[in-house]
């Protein structure tokens, strides 16, 4: 979006009252395909053009967006937000954040943008592939669709501090789910990458190949009874464990109370094997951006460092209810005011892979699968649903199913053992984790 036009914008709100301002603008592109059983199920494209205002008017604030950016549309827009930030609670800790936290231009290039922009024709053809191998998997006998999908989006900040920062990226998708049966019932499994570059994608053979593999190797799933046991939870989805801990260390939560480690800064929280990092500059990465939301320039951190709680993610709000400084974790979309969220969380690996965990266990369950996680956040008992197998003497001996899993995170934490098979595959990335002992409960 030109950013003559955002600064117009920000101008327009100046002399309409505010004190401070900063508008936000977002052109995106999206093409999606899906197919189902080696025919086109559907088609889908969009693009919209977008600005968010936000506005202060001494220590109160609003935010308003629009898709609408003529002239007219604007100046209705900037004369909304006065006229909602007059009426609106004083907030102390309102404000843009202060002008020597802001990113320094030339801002780096993280690599992010491929210009190659695919056909639906290009994407039906990834999507047919992908499915094709997995319906060839012995033991496959449906499919529940493949899709491919691309993206493309542009966005850009302007403060009425001086701060005007673009951020661009692109993404590529590819996805299969398929269903695999035998005399005793059915069973799902599916597989999918999500990437900055299309020539970083897997092939779409391997994709299907690892849905159907998932999908068979599910057949004969059995209840357990309820039991405690060593229980790993495989690389893909052990960052769930992980999840907690960000809204957790949230400087909003904390600021409120709410958090289970709201008294844990600088104290060892986990395991001194585990090591948390972020790097928002990792190229490619789908977390990395070189600012933040609210245009604070991000930077590698360890927020867990060897088992110490080092640092709260902190936008300029939550900084400023704790009476610290902001670490650029702001995270918003058009309209509302920051949140906070992590670029590129990785949990370190560490020295075993998935079968050494396995063996130093003996006894126990690998989980596979997860859904509808609980957690009290003031006190971090938690638990979740999970699938998987369950395993003997270091191997794998059969499928498991309808079981839930539970404990407190704050002793989970410091009992994890974390492997070596770190997969980069997404924003926050872990390899897989064994926790000693976990109440399984089942039949």
């Amino acid at each position: 979006m030109d950013d003559n036009l955002l600064q117009d914008v920000v101008d327009a709100a100046l002399k309409a009252g505010a004190d401070a301002a900063e508008a936000v603008g977002a052109d995106r592109q999206s093409l999606s395909v899906s197919v189902r059983m080696g025919k086109l199920d559907e088609v889908e494209r969009e693009e919209s053009r977008d600005l968010g205002l936000r506005v202060f008017v001494g220590r109160r604030q609003a935010s308003v967006s629009g898709s609408d950016l003529s002239a007219p549309a604007r100046a209705r827009l900037v004369e909304r937000a006065i006229a909602m930030a007059r009426l609106a609670p004083e907030d102390p800790y309102a404000g843009l954040a202060p002008q020597d936290r802001l990113a320094k231009l030339p801002l780096p290039d993280l690599d992010l943008f491929d210009p190659s922009e695919p056909s639906a024709d290009d994407l039906e053809a990834l999507a047919e592939a992908a499915e094709a191998a997995a319906l060839a998997v012995a033991g496959v006998t449906n499919s529940e669709g493949g899709s491919a999908a691309w993206g493309a989006s542009q966005w850009r900040l302007v403060t009425s501090t001086g701060f005007n920062g673009p951020h661009r990226a692109s993404s590529f998708s590819l996805s299969t789910s398929v269903i695999a049966s035998d005399a005793g019932g059915m069973e799902r499994g599916g597989e999918g990458r999500s990437l900055r570059w299309r020539e970083d994608l897997p092939s779409p053979q391997s994709i299907g190949a690892e849905a159907g593999r998932r999908a068979v190797s599910r057949l004969g799933a059995q209840k357990i009874s309820s039991t405690t046991a060593p229980v790993i939870f495989e690389n893909r989805l052990a960052t769930a464990l992980i999840s907690p801990l960000i809204g957790a260390i949230a400087g909003p939560a904390v600021a409120r109370g709410t958090s289970f480690l709201k008294d844990r800064l600088g104290q060892t929280v986990f395991s001194p094997r585990i090591t948390i990092s972020e790097d928002p500059h990792r190229l490619r990465g789908l977390g990395s951006s070189p600012f933040d939301d609210e245009g604070v320039g991000t930077q590698a951190r360890k927020n867990i460092d060897a088992g110490v709680l080092t640092t709260w993610l902190l936008n300029c709000s939550s900084a400023r209810q704790l009476g610290l400084e902001t670490t650029g974790h702001a995270s918003r979309g058009l309209a509302g005011p920051p949140g906070v969220s992590t670029t590129n969380l990785t949990v370190e690996p560490g020295e075993l892979d998935q079968a050494g965990l396995m063996r130093e266990a003996k006894e126990g369950l690998l989980v596979t699968s997860m859904f509808g996680p609980s957690l009290n956040a003031n006190t971090g008992d938690w638990s979740v649903g999970v699938s998987g197998y369950w395993f003997e003497n270091g191997v794998l001996t059969y499928p498991v199913t309808e079981i839930t899993v539970a404990g407190n995170l704050i002793d989970i934490y410091q009992r994890m053992v974390v492997g070596s098979d770190l997969e980069i595959r997404g924003s926050a990335n872990s390899p897989s984790v064994l926790i000693d002992a976990l109440a399984i409960a089942g039949r």
